[in-house]
């Protein structure tokens, strides 16, 4: 299934692509896919097997707002080479604030009294459908809601200063996702998925989830030995290659430019770029 969060008479709704349409899902906690999430995978079915109110949304938002966003950092090979580091002997895990999370069309804010540094990160978003906690692989894969699009935009002038990554992953805008939640039942390989970013038409990052170090059972699983996973939280898997940091030379994203992320089977993610000036309600 193909799920998403669209506009709808001014409200969010959540659908499923079906027959080259969008159906209206209806369901508990106000009916929001976020919940329905939450309320398990029967519930989700039921909801979409019931769908049979075709609408025509205005635009694609953020298929979900999550409960946590746990990312991983250096989860790629090439990455890795890129950077010229050692490749982590666990996973290294960070947050983001679930606050920086936008959706598709959305703007990324580039705030240039914090930040002149601002980096793309094309990555696997996991979405968690079951409470996981010490689970092995096999369970932590069984607990997997869907997969989606997300860009980990990155302030690089505040991660490396402050020498925690939290703040610099987290400010507002800065967590792009979409434009659809597809279910493992249509993704036949999340470990071959190949994944894109494209600025201003040229592509920048172009490689594939075959190069994780730590593949997604084994993060999953990893994670809810430390803490629980809640149905609804959001995995970010980490990036590949082609980050603007680690180019010859260093390259940044400003105000004007169009971000597009992309992963095979799920979409493009298509995101512009503006400076705190542009920013809806400034003073």
């Amino acid at each position: 299934m193909r799920l998403a969060t669209v506009e709808y008479e001014g409200r969010a709704v959540p659908v499923v692509e079906r027959d080259g349409g969008l159906y209206r899902l209806d369901g508990p906690g106000g009916g929001t896919l976020g919940a329905l999430v939450a309320a398990g995978p029967d519930a989700l079915r039921a909801a979409t097997d019931a769908a049979a109110d075709r609408i025509h949304a205005n635009r694609y938002l953020a298929p979900l707002r999550p409960g946590k966003i746990v990312a991983i950092g250096l989860n790629y090979l090439d990455h890795i080479r890129e950077a010229g580091v050692e490749p982590p002997a666990s996973p290294l895990v960070f947050a983001k604030f679930p606050s920086s999370v936008i959706g598709n069309g959305d703007a990324v804010v580039v705030d240039a009294e914090l930040t002149d540094n601002v980096d793309w990160e094309v990555e696997l978003g996991v979405v968690l459908g079951r409470r996981l906690r010490n689970a092995d692989k096999d369970e932590a894969m069984a607990a997997i809601a869907g997969y989606t699009v997300a860009n980990d935009v990155s302030a690089r002038d505040l991660q490396f200063a402050d020498g925690q990554w939290v703040r610099g992953k987290s400010l507002d805008t800065f967590c792009p996702l979409g434009p659809v939640l597809v279910t493992p039942d249509e993704v036949a390989d999340p470990q071959a998925l190949a994944l894109r970013t494209r600025v201003n038409g040229e592509t920048v990052q172009d490689s594939s989830t075959a190069e994780m170090v730590f593949g997604i059972a084994e993060l999953l699983s990893y994670c809810s030995r430390a803490f629980t996973l809640e149905p609804g939280d959001l995995v970010l898997t980490g990036t590949p290659w082609g980050c603007g940091a680690f180019m010859d030379p260093p390259r940044r994203l400003a105000p004007g430019d169009v971000l597009e992320t992309e992963v095979e089977g799920i979409g493009v993610l298509v995101n512009p770029v503006v400076g705190t000036e542009a920013r809806p309600g400034r003073p």
